[in-house]
């Protein structure tokens, strides 16, 4: 194993949104059991320093592919768009609206069935982003056009969570 490899090389899976969870999950497993630094407690420094790094990789690679929002940045990353999230905040006038709107809607809520509504409504936006993902990832290949669309879902990840923390507020 090369630790310059990329995630997708390190795990054996063709660069691509769509990836089998289960069979990522399974290969992780056999990577950490074959790089755990409790294998190499017996071997000299060098060994047990590289098992270590091998570990930290094939965990940092795990986390990376095993989320779809990461995963698409990474994607795009190797593929010559980075999100650029923090300089490249432009986005399509109708999502800009929608987002204001459920700004707005979120400010107004008062209860839990309003708050509930609104976290399915976010729930299935992200459900129709995650397929357009995927779509524009593994069957367009339009890397540039896939950053546009991951900055739009960290913007609705932002805002599940902001609906989360208000759903915890009036819990309380």
């Amino acid at each position: 194993m090369n630790l310059l490899s990329n995630d997708f090389e390190i795990f054996g899976v063709a660069p691509a949104f769509a990836l089998d969870r289960d069979a990522l999950d399974a290969r992780w497993k056999d990577l950490q059991r074959e790089a755990h630094p409790d294998r190499f407690a017996a071997a000299d420094a060098q060994a047990q320093r590289q098992a270590m790094q091998w570990s930290v990789r094939i965990n940092e690679a795990y986390q990376r592919l095993k989320d779809p929002l990461k995963r698409a940045a990474y994607l795009c990353e190797l593929n010559g768009a980075p999100i650029q999230a923090e300089n490249n905040t432009a986005m399509p006038a109708a999502f800009l609206m929608q987002q204001m709107q459920w700004r707005e809607d979120l400010e107004d809520a008062r209860d839990d069935a309003a708050l509930e509504r609104m976290a399915d409504d976010v729930a299935a936006a992200r459900g129709r982003m995650l397929l357009d993902l995927q779509q524009v990832a593994d069957v367009q290949r339009d890397f540039p056009a896939l950053a546009g669309q991951v900055r739009a879902l960290m913007f609705v990840e932002r805002f599940a969570r902001d609906v989360e923390n208000r759903l915890d507020q009036l819990g309380q």
